[in-house]
């Protein structure tokens, strides 16, 4: 990576003619970016099919008390066999948590997932299976090629519940109205 501006903690936003299928009409909140590579955690497709106490109950953790449904989202392609929750910074778990950008924080091992079953997790969260990946200037060139447009992050965005309406939001951040978003675009 060159001198290029560092991404962690912004959204990435899927263009309309984005050439794969698991990254349609995606937003990606970035957790790491650097000259190794990038690492993001898709927020906006919901795995409707993964339930968040059917994944207790396969870990052997009591939900009794767990005052609320997390929801479980596609975190990306790669290791979809393992948890990442995003969540707010109210919440630490030593040196499991990793922050990633004001009042932002990851956490990837069970002991958060017990916390939020008790009630002792974080504020908001949001679970993804998987991550999305990047090797070095791999992102970089994707955004070159008009791949995806980089906004801030919200609250909102991050952990609503409403899925299918953050890409449209994400571009509202941007001032963006996607109706009018071409699907070629050009550098100047």
């Amino acid at each position: 990576m060159t001198d290029t501006i560092d991404l962690t903690g912004k959204l990435l936003i899927a263009m309309p003619d984005m050439g794969d299928p698991r990254f349609e009409k995606s937003v990606i909140y970035m957790c790491a970016h650097a000259r190794e590579g990038a690492m993001g955690l898709i927020v906006n497709k919901p795995t409707p099919e993964i339930r968040f106490t059917d994944l207790l109950e396969q870990l052997s953790i009591d939900d009794g008390e767990l005052a609320t449904d997390v929801r479980v989202h596609y975190g990306g392609p790669v290791e979809t066999g393992r948890g990442f929750v995003l969540h707010t910074a109210d919440y630490a778990s030593g040196a499991g948590t990793m922050e990633v950008a004001a009042g932002i924080a990851m956490t990837a091992t069970l002991d958060i997932l017990e916390d939020i079953a008790t009630g002792a997790g974080p504020k908001r969260s949001m679970l993804g299976l998987g991550y999305a990946g990047w090797g070095p200037g791999q992102l970089e060139g994707e955004i070159a090629q008009n791949g995806w447009l980089v906004a801030d992050a919200t609250d909102d965005i991050l952990f609503g519940r409403a899925a299918e309406h953050k890409w449209t939001a994400a571009l509202k951040v941007l001032g963006i109205d996607p109706l009018m978003l071409s699907s070629s675009g050009g550098s100047a």
